[in-house]
């Protein structure tokens, strides 16, 4: 597939719901139009659901789970390998669909396609870890505990990289033995459709099961009575959302939410080396929009003012906004208008409240970006950590750089948000990076690194950065429960 390929070419066949292994026009008959945010152009329709459609599919995936949880677990592990194989295989087609739709790099796609098969075939090799244990008795007894799947989950995932949550994060609760339901994001729902269509027959009818629609199409299948466990990667108040279903019916919920974190820089470290994971760090690849951005950075005033000279002279080298669809671009373009607009709104705020611009902060001047949402790389100086654009999380290219001289107080700053999870520290002592990995309040922290995932390390937040661990083991456990069982001794 050529990465230059028009939308049409990577367009899926389909625009409904797949359930029940499927196609299904929507039951209310809506549609909405899904746009291209580079240019505003429209690139299809797509069918926006309602609770009937909900139900159909929450009844579709239940009917399917007693076959599936009692597939042989190395069959059940076959067929999620076979699946890793068939979105390699259309790697780049899903990559171009997924920098049309979301706006971000479609180099960076790619590897988004190539981390979903990865993260499917981890979970396939993990299956045999759902095992039980055995209890000694003093009464003569035997006891055992089973790990058993929950039933239907529900996944639903934000539009920042649409094709690699849809895909990576159905791979533990389908290799633990549930059947699922997604719910793609509106604004970028077209990978996910385009993943149902290869992966449609790969799994048995009913195990995997696509909605479509927004807010009302995820109320409805979070609240629905045979949901098992809810699953969502996505913002607080979405968080918050999915807890109150939750609550209602005393049923689990995995959430990996927003982040406002910090990168610390420490008088020892290796300027360059620092600088150079800031640039990586904030992602300003897919324009800041990661809930992993360190989007604050913490630089001590022995390093403070050679530091912003050099952040600015890194991101300008590494990154200017173009189209997404082009091989070369190494920035693209937020979501939405209201993504957009929010971000500015806090590039205003900051200003107002006396933060000094050092680059950024506007529209790119390129006359072939002027309809997309277009946000330059962003960074604010002499930012005290008290202003609004260092306690908010944007989801924009915009990071903001806070002066330091006493560890406590600076540790104390850090950690006064209600977000925590990542951090990244930049220091040559060990003992520094230690203590400071010891007393930071986050989730995943990296000792002179950002960014990167590594598939086996438990990836979850802090506080109100969310509940759980996803990447893991402990995330495939997540969608099991256990079952005890206890043999009375035959007299």
């Amino acid at each position: 597939m050529n990465a230059r390929a028009t939308s049409s070419q990577v367009m899926p066949a389909h625009d409904g719901h797949f359930y029940g292994g499927q196609w299904r026009a929507p039951l209310a008959g809506r549609y909405f139009d899904v746009v291209n945010p580079a240019t505003q152009a429209v690139l299809g329709r797509v069918a926006d659901g309602c609770a009937q459609d909900a139900d159909a599919a929450m009844r579709a995936a239940r009917a399917a789970f007693p076959a599936w949880r009692a597939l042989p677990i190395f069959r059940r592990a076959a067929i999620l390998r076979q699946a890793a194989e068939v979105l390699r295989a259309h790697d780049k087609e899903l990559a171009l669909l997924d920098a049309l739709n979301c706006g971000n790099p479609v180099s960076e796609m790619v590897h988004d396609v190539h981390a979903s098969a990865a993260m499917l075939e981890y979970f396939a090799g993990l299956i045999p870890e759902l095992k039980g244990d055995t209890i000694p008795m003093n009464n003569g007894s035997f006891d055992f505990t089973l790990r058993e799947p929950l039933g239907v989950v529900v996944r639903i995932y934000p539009s920042n990289h649409p094709l690699l949550f849809a895909a990576s994060r159905i791979a533990a609760a389908l290799a633990a033995g549930n059947t699922v339901v997604i719910k793609p994001p509106e604004q970028a729902p077209l990978s996910s459709i385009r993943m149902m269509e290869l992966l449609g027959e790969v799994f048995p009818a009913g195990v995997l099961n696509c909605v479509n629609g927004g807010r009302d199409t995820g109320a409805a299948l979070v609240s629905h009575p045979l949901v098992a466990k809810i699953a969502l990667t996505g913002g607080e108040n979405a968080g918050k959302a999915v807890l109150r279903a939750a609550a209602e019916q005393i049923k689990p919920a995995l959430l990996e939410l927003g982040g406002k974190n910090a990168l610390l820089v420490y008088p020892d470290a290796d300027l360059e080396a620092a600088v150079g994971g800031a640039v990586r760090g904030m992602n300003f690849l897919w324009a800041g929009q990661s809930c992993g951005s360190t989007s604050r950075i913490y630089v001590h005033e022995d390093l403070y003012d050679a530091f912003v000279d050099k952040l600015a002279q890194g991101i300008a080298a590494a990154h200017k906004p173009g189209l997404p669809e082009d091989p070369e671009t190494t920035m693209g373009c937020l979501g939405s208008k209201a993504a957009f607009d929010k971000t500015m709104h806090y590039i205003d705020a900051a200003l107002q409240e006396g933060a000094r611009l050092v680059t950024g902060g506007k529209r790119p001047d390129d006359p072939a970006l002027a309809k997309g949402w277009f946000v330059e790389p962003t960074v604010f100086a002499d930012v005290r950590s008290d202003m609004r654009v260092a306690r908010e999380e944007i989801f924009g290219p915009v990071v903001v750089v806070i002066r330091w001289r006493d560890e406590g107080a600076m540790m104390e700053e850090v950690n006064a948000l209600d977000y925590g999870l990542t951090c990244s520290i930049w220091t040559r002592d060990l003992d520094t990076a230690l203590n400071a990995a010891h007393r930071v309040e986050a989730g995943y922290v990296w000792i002179n690194g950002s960014s990167s995932h590594a598939i086996g390390a438990p990836f979850g937040g802090y506080k109100r950065s969310g509940l759980g661990r996803e990447e893991c083991l402990e995330e495939l456990l997540a969608f099991t429960q256990v079952k005890n069982v206890n043999v009375a001794r035959m007299t």
